[in-house]
């Protein structure tokens, strides 16, 4: 799930409040949690093209509600394909009646500022400049060489200490010790 502060998160349900029953921060949050599963499901229902596929979606925490559903392309989605989603969805969520309260539905590509979550991701920015931060918060900056099942391999740019020297080096790196990877733009 993108994470951002208006978005709703398992701590905010169980610290804002003690209910009990079916007003119980952990039942709402489960609750959210399955309708945002259908609304992944609905979502890639309508995908028209093989090549798409849904990266992630969300819910606002705040009235009316932001749905929001992330969507890709191993070659790239244009507005059209937003657009028609959007509308197939949003008749989905209607008939459905899915969110009982008013909300907002937002269908788009993930920003160049979000992290990779799919391995599909990857395959799609072989190539391309990348920077990955690890679990243990060390962090490398280099071209997307490979994907294999089990990492990515780099070119990872390496400074030559008291040289303004770059060297380059072939490194792999398991998907198991990569916290985020963002694809680097480059203007060039």
């Amino acid at each position: 799930m993108l994470k951002s502060k208006n978005h709703l998160s398992l701590h905010h349900f169980l610290v804002k409040n003690q209910k009990r029953g079916p007003e119980s921060p952990l039942f709402v949050y489960r609750n959210l949690m399955d309708i945002m599963q259908k609304i992944r499901e609905l979502a890639e229902s309508h995908l028209t093209d093989a090549s798409h596929f849904v990266v992630d979606s969300s819910i606002g925490k705040h009235k009316p509600y932001k749905v929001s559903v992330f969507v890709d392309g191993d070659k790239g989605v244009t507005i059209d394909d937003c657009s028609n989603l959007s509308r197939a969805l949003s008749e989905d969520l209607d008939k459905l009646d899915l969110i009982k309260e008013n909300y907002t539905l937002e269908v788009g590509t993930p920003g160049l500022d979000q992290p990779l979550r799919l391995k599909r991701q990857y395959f799609k920015n072989t190539g391309r400049g990348l920077r990955v931060l690890r679990k243990d918060k060390s962090s490398v900056q280099g071209q997307l060489i490979e994907v294999t099942e089990a990492g990515i391999v780099l070119d990872a740019e390496n400074k030559v200490k008291g040289k303004k020297k770059i060297e380059i080096s072939r490194i792999e790196i398991p998907f198991s010790e990569i916290e985020k990877a963002i694809v680097m733009v480059s203007f060039k």
